[in-house]
């Protein structure tokens, strides 16, 4: 590829093997085991126009398709399993994307923090659902301020990180309709500086990444406190896969991670950088039906990537 047309924004990694050694990573952390994983150049096809360009999101679809939202249009493309580009969705829909998600159902969600509004789509594009007023970033029972991401519960509720202009938590219905919030900006126990990523669990534990007090705060579904986990650097884009493994992007120190039960780092990935193996603000994360664990690295500059398994205070958006 030319370099001129080198503005890969994605790092894609597939399942092959395990690898033992151990590497420092980021200052002020000790030496971890390394994640499996190496990188496999060039495994998605370019969207129309030949460029990826700061990719902020990605999800896996129930059929193994590959869900990529990014900051320029077309914005969100759908991929099929092999990495072959299928078409784009909800164009003219988003102004600045950022979080999305697949539901149990195959819809999508995605969030748009430049307009404040979360939407839901159908797998064929269509909008089925909107919450939040586009253009109204604001703090009240039907407006966000600069969402983040959307998680789901038990009974279909919908869960969203209420983000960049608000410091909270806002919890729906599967109809849409307000049940409650929780948070507030601080440091203290249920409140945060950038909630930026949420995943729940089988258990009902509600994981919210707290971005720049370096934490991840867990809750029930109340939003009632339960702990925190400190010391994993900052929390960007969480993943829980179906057998509730939790990797996290940590967008400060440029890597990504997986926490135990007990919130301690087990193994990592990836050095800060533009080339093979490294992470420039990795945001989001998704693994795939298949094992492959794609990176959306908002601010690489390096030809798209992908791997395999082998052996900060920011405020960008």
């Amino acid at each position: 590829m030319h370099p001129a047309r080198r503005l890969g924004v994605l790092a894609l990694l597939v399942v092959t093997g395990l690898c033992a050694a151990e590497q420092p990573v980021g200052t002020g952390f000790g030496a971890v085991p390394e994640l499996g994983y190496r990188p496999v150049p060039d495994a998605i096809a370019a969207p129309p126009g030949g460029n990826f360009f700061e990719a902020s999101g990605v999800a896996f679809g129930p059929q193994g398709h590959l869900y990529l939202f990014q900051r320029r249009s077309p914005m969100l493309l759908e991929y099929d399993a092999q990495g072959k580009f299928i078409r784009s969705l909800a164009d003219g829909v988003f102004d600045h994307p950022h979080g999305l998600r697949v539901d149990p159902q195959g819809n999508l969600w995605a969030t748009d923090d430049g307009t404040h509004f979360v939407v839901k789509l159908s797998p064929e594009g269509r909008v089925l659902l909107v919450l939040g007023r586009r253009n109204n970033g604001s703090e009240s029972d039907w407006t966000f301020n600069a969402p983040t991401d959307v998680a789901f519960g038990p009974n279909g509720e919908v869960f969203v990180s209420d983000g960049y202009g608000n410091s909270r938590v806002v919890k729906f219905d599967a109809e849409g309709r307000f049940l409650k919030t929780w948070g507030k900006y601080g440091t203290g126990p249920g409140e945060f500086i950038l909630p930026h990523s949420i995943v729940i669990d089988a258990h009902g534990r509600v994981y919210v990444a707290d971005r720049e007090n370096m934490r991840i705060q867990i809750f029930d579904l109340e939003g009632n406190f339960l702990k925190e986990w400190t010391g994993i650097g900052y929390p960007y884009g969480l993943f829980l896969t179906p057998d509730q493994r939790l990797f996290m992007a940590d967008g400060g120190f440029d890597r990504i991670i997986e926490l135990g039960a007990d919130g301690k780092v087990v193994g990592s990935l990836g050095e800060p950088g533009h080339g093979q193996g490294q992470f420039a603000w990795a945001h989001f994360l998704a693994i795939g039906p298949d094992g492959r664990l794609v990176v959306a690295d908002v601010s690489c500059r390096s030809a798209r990537r992908s791997w395999s398994r082998s052996g900060r205070n920011r405020r960008d958006r």
